[in-house]
């Protein structure tokens, strides 16, 4: 079953390092046959949350809303890549994700989180995991926490430590199990 999963970057910082995590479930997706685009806000330059994308009419969003409404609608699966500001969510991760609702539903999520320090951003992760599910794309119950990400992935996003292929295989594993599972009932409707 093919299989598209968007990989929804949360930071749009000059030195972020969140494009490191993003490129390196990338090519694990990849490499499973799994279709994965990115979803990068500090190349979409989303306006600040005005509007939700339903709220406009037929038609009359801005264009990069549009295009990500129809990419939004062939996912799978969110693949969200966190990091931790604050001991939450970044604003530019929160932006992108609240422009949207219906099409995130009957879909699953995954949360990939990352920081300098040694919690891996699991604070911002837990946060996220509600507004997923809020959202109608409530996560599986593991997370892909990254800790020291400078020390485990290069700037390419390969990893440069043994242990974080071996915990992505077993994460995205669920992932895609949950993907798979949720597109076979969707194809047979969905309850509302």
């Amino acid at each position: 079953m093919s299989l598209v999963v968007l990989v929804i970057l949360g930071s749009v910082r000059s030195d972020r390092q969140g494009l490191r995590a993003a490129r390196f479930v990338i090519a694990e997706l990849q490499a499973r046959g799994v279709e994965a685009p990115l979803v990068d806000p500090a190349e979409l330059q989303l306006p600040l949350l005005d509007r939700m994308y339903k709220e406009y009419p037929k038609g009359g969003a801005p264009a990069c809303l549009e295009d990500l409404a129809t990419l939004y609608r062939r996912s799978d699966a969110f693949l969200v890549v966190s990091a931790e500001y604050n001991h939450s969510i970044p604003p530019a991760l929160s932006n992108t994700l609240d422009h949207f609702l219906e099409e995130y539903s009957w879909r699953p999520s995954g949360i990939v989180c990352y920081s300098a320090g040694q919690y891996g951003g699991v604070r911002a992760a837990m946060q996220l995991r509600a507004m997923m599910a809020e959202l109608g794309a409530s996560s599986i119950p593991s997370l892909l926490p990254i800790p020291r990400i400078g020390k485990a992935l290069d700037e390419a996003g390969a990893a440069q430590e043994a242990w974080l292929p071996k915990a992505a295989a077993r994460f995205l594993d669920e992932l895609v199990w949950y993907a798979e599972a949720l597109k076979a009932q969707r194809a047979k409707g969905t309850p509302y």
